[in-house]
């Protein structure tokens, strides 16, 4: 980007943490969302397709609990699948089977975690 606009680096971590990508307001394509500071245009953001924010969800998921998702113990897998369904992880087509294959365990798994009281 050419001037860095103080309003461009205070939405750049929120648009990383999306998994979005930042474009000159130029540059935007129909589905962007251009972003404007006092009536001027100062960026673009094109927000990732939904299968791609699920991988993201499940890597950061990773990062944080400082391994991969399938050596969890059963009581933390739960608390991951409840973490994706509150955030609609489950609405998206092979959703279950994502998460599934990420965890290490049977789509019946993840739907008896689901199944489970809190």
């Amino acid at each position: 980007m050419s001037d860095e606009h103080p309003f461009r680096t205070a939405v750049e971590p929120l648009v990383a943490a999306l998994g979005g990508q930042l474009l000159e307001p130029e540059a935007a394509g129909a589905d962007d969302v251009v972003l404007s500071w006092e009536g001027s245009p100062v960026v673009a953001v094109r927000l990732p397709h939904l299968a791609d924010s699920l991988d993201r969800i499940l890597s950061d998921l990773e990062r944080r609990h400082g391994m991969p998702l399938a050596q969890l113990d059963r009581r933390e897998k739960q608390s991951v699948v409840r973490n994706l369904e509150a955030r609609g992880a489950f609405t998206l087509r092979h959703g279950v089977e994502t998460v599934a294959a990420a965890l290490g365990v049977s789509r019946f798994t993840v739907y008896n975690y689901l199944n489970r009281a809190p």
